[in-house]
């Protein structure tokens, strides 16, 4: 369920950085997200999918569905994409976003797919090749706080839900606005506090922290501070948009308890805890699973809790829309 060499230690060393100041995390956010994707990875495949991600299902539409839509209406802010042109996924996890929008955009444009995982690197590339997509889509690790790529390479950029990971929202969005070609677009959903989140709220900020430990993040900044951000990095703020703020958006109802023993949300209600956390228990004790593995779920179902009272509170969004250019006068110089 996990590709951490050794889960129990991973686990503790996890629950540890989460112990620390938010400067701390900060500082140490390479160890954090390496640690948290290293435990994660395979429990979101398995349990999820290849796109880790939230999305809204519309009326008639199921999961994946739901999950594609959303990544094509981002790219499709990336405008006119001429056959030939190179994107840039910022953050990829195992790629199935970046596959998605390749195959969707007729294999005619070629995306790089960054992620600071090594074995997310492996898998999404083993992914490619499987679909037949190995020629267009390649998955590299590589730190988005420090690009490998050049100056004004990418025709386009977009991030799905990842530069929530960065230390320093104006650092990465400099980044990637480096690497785009002038006239280039960025396209992103970020996670984000709402305006109805209350930092002096005791329930909003236990909220606040079981995502932050659940989902690998150093800290959770507002939506404001989002675009103030993009802006500082140099972008025109082209659009924004909550997209969790319309009435009967439901992206956190994976996330919400059922009593259908068929469906996954049945871990969510206090008998499948129960079930699931002593299930592992016992496969620990008889090998089955590594030490460490309950321990390991247990943290990623705080995320899961902590994201649907944020979603059903209102004050934490997982799809703020943000859309920049990069101006056709841009030097890379006076970054």
């Amino acid at each position: 369920m996990t590709c951490n060499d050794n889960v129990d230690k991973g686990i503790d060393e996890y629950n540890a950085l989460h112990e620390a100041s938010v400067d701390d995390r900060n500082k140490d956010y390479k160890k954090l997200v390496n640690s948290y994707y290293d435990l994660a990875t395979q429990f979101y495949e398995w349990g999820w999918g290849q796109s880790f991600h939230f999305s809204h299902q519309c009326k008639g539409e199921n999961f994946y569905e739901a999950t594609r839509r959303h990544e094509y209406y981002l790219v499709s802010m990336l405008g006119a994409l001429k056959p030939g042109s190179e994107i840039v996924d910022v953050g990829c996890g195992i790629g199935g976003p970046a596959r998605n929008i390749a195959a969707f955009l007729e294999k005619q444009v070629k995306v790089k797919a960054m992620t600071l995982n090594p074995y997310q690197v492996s898998r999404g590339n083993e992914l490619c090749a499987k679909r037949g997509l190995g020629d267009v889509v390649e998955l590299v690790q590589a730190d988005f706080m420090h690009s490998p790529f050049e100056d004004d390479r990418f025709d386009g950029a977009y991030a799905i839900e990842a530069t929530c990971h960065a230390p320093d929202r104006v650092g990465v969005y400099k980044e990637i606005y480096r690497t785009l070609k002038p006239g280039a677009t960025f396209a992103c959903y970020e996670w984000c506090m709402t305006d109805k989140y209350d930092p002096e709220n005791e329930e909003h900020n236990k909220i606040k922290k079981y995502i932050e430990e659940g989902d690998g993040l150093p800290d959770i900044i507002s939506t404001h501070a989002c675009a103030d951000a993009l802006k500082r990095a140099g972008f025109e703020l082209m659009f924004e948009r909550d997209l969790a703020d319309v009435p009967g958006n439901n992206w956190f109802v994976p996330l919400t308890p059922s009593w259908n023993i068929l469906s996954q949300r049945f871990q969510f209600n206090w008998l499948g805890m129960f079930l699931t956390t002593n299930a592992l228990r016992i496969f620990e004790t008889i090998f089955v699973v590594p030490k460490g593995t309950s321990k390991t779920q247990q943290m990623l179902q705080r995320g899961g809790i902590g994201c649907a009272r944020g979603g059903q509170t209102q004050i934490f969004t997982p799809m703020y829309l943000m859309v920049g250019k990069k101006p056709l006068s841009a030097s890379n110089d006076e970054q």
